[in-house]
């Protein structure tokens, strides 16, 4: 088969591979019919995830269908079309059990396109895979549900969900990229009264404008602090969430935040960043970190299933599964492409 292989920073090639093979019982083999790129294979190019090897498959999110099942797998059968989550969980450790799939110790966790061959290919095996695969429902495309594969559950577990927005909330989100306007989504559902998307990018802050946000900040020309106070009488905002990864963003999400706020923290970051205690430690400010868990799946799932939530819309440009080089091109250069989600599939729609 074919596909994308990391050779360190920089350097990766679409280029012949072994299949995937089935290991332990509960795995199961997908035939990948669409996948896409996630924020953090760019960190992955950009050296950020020393854990990514030369020779690593990348990729985590996927939809496709079973052709192999372990001989332990239970719910999984041939034929069946599935959604690959980017988390995998053994479902019996310490943290599966309570729901914390990414920080998985039986062999799970993210480690797709991380610590073992990924999505971004023809073929991927799946451990575990009654607990990290779900049946894709009737009537919803493949682009919706591929969404679900990891930037919408990200979005709402360690932004939303963690950032505890609440009715009446004002949210600040830093970063009006793909997982930012996850974010931005996921928060409609708690009927904050302002949502202020804060971005470089003019087409990016015009897609947060399409997603729900209620005011848009270039902050290259305008002072994000400012506006944020001059909306909130001086206080700030309830939540501010992370979403880009780099020290900069997530230094100014501390600093629009009020006393008793919350800062989400989701952007993957290579770099440290300078928390500023100093500011903080009297404000009563709760700053959260995360790697999603995929808890959420199911829900969102049911929640795109009866059009409350339109994730499709993410999907901006469409490419062929061997078109994977150029499509990482777009995908890195979204300022001026304006790409959101990029779907690579074995039919280019």
């Amino acid at each position: 088969m074919k596909g994308l292989v990391y050779h360190g920073p920089g350097k990766q090639a679409w280029e012949e591979v072994a299949d995937p093979v089935i290991i332990d019982g509960t795995d199961a083999i997908v035939r990948v019919e669409a996948t896409t790129i996630c924020g953090t294979d760019l960190h992955i190019m950009k050296g950020d995830v020393p854990a990514v090897t030369d020779g690593r498959i990348l990729g985590h999110e996927a939809v496709g269908t079973v052709i192999e099942v372990g001989d332990s797998t239970r719910r999984v059968k041939v034929g069946d079309r599935v959604l690959v989550s980017c988390i995998t969980s053994c479902g019996t450790c310490e943290y599966c059990r309570k729901g914390h799939g990414g920080q998985c110790l039986g062999g799970g966790g993210w480690i797709l396109g991380h610590k073992i061959d990924g999505t971004q290919a023809e073929f991927v095996r799946v451990p575990f895979a009654d607990l990290s695969t779900y049946p894709i429902p009737a009537g919803v495309s493949d682009e919706a549900v591929l969404m679900l594969a990891d930037i919408l559950p990200t979005g709402y577990e360690v932004g939303v969900l963690n950032g505890q927005v609440r009715p009446g909330d004002v949210v600040a989100v830093v970063g009006a990229g793909p997982i930012g306007l996850a974010a931005i989504m996921g928060s409609r559902l708690y009927s904050p009264t302002t949502v202020i998307a804060i971005d470089l990018a003019d087409s990016r802050l015009e897609a947060a404008k399409a997603f729900g946000a209620d005011v848009t900040v270039n902050n290259s020309r305008e002072d994000a602090l400012e506006v944020v106070r001059k909306l909130t009488g001086g206080l700030g905002a309830d939540v501010a969430i992370e979403a880009v990864g780099v020290p900069a963003t997530f230094e100014l999400a501390t600093t629009l935040i009020r006393p008793g706020g919350h800062v989400a923290n989701i952007g993957v970051h290579g770099t440290p960043a300078t928390l500023h205690l100093e500011d903080l430690w009297i404000r009563n400010v709760t700053i959260t970190t995360g790697l999603v868990d995929a808890y959420s799946t199911q829900t969102l799932l049911r929640l795109i299933g009866s059009g409350q939530l339109d994730a499709g819309r993410l999907v901006t440009h469409h490419f062929r599964l061997d078109e994977m080089e150029h499509a990482y091109e777009v995908f890195g250069d979204a300022a001026n492409t304006g790409a959101l989600k990029v779907v690579l599939s074995t039919t280019k729609s």
